[in-house]
């Protein structure tokens, strides 16, 4: 996975492709990253977490984030991204 993620729902999005990649459950993964499977839930959805529960789940999932210099997503990306969601409802 080499994907620059700049929206929480890419990250969600990466994070349960990884997990179905893997054969894990939701469940699974929880247990193995020492969290509640609710954490899960959040992430995958792009929704709020902890810091903490991120890396713990990454670490699950084998993975590691890496920081680089992108800057925030524009303003017509996260347009962008609102269009998609509301085409897909």
């Amino acid at each position: 996975m080499t994907d620059i993620l700049r929206l929480p729902d890419e990250l969600g999005r990466a994070l349960r492709e990884r997990r179905e990649a893997l054969g894990m459950s939701k469940s699974e993964l929880a247990a193995r990253a020492g969290k509640v499977r609710e954490v899960i839930y959040r992430l995958e959805a792009g929704e709020d977490s902890t810091v903490s529960s991120l890396m713990a789940v990454l670490g699950a999932l084998g993975l590691a984030i890496r920081l680089e210099g992108v800057g925030l997503p524009s303003a017509e990306e996260v347009a962008r991204r609102f269009q998609e969601e509301d085409d897909a409802s």
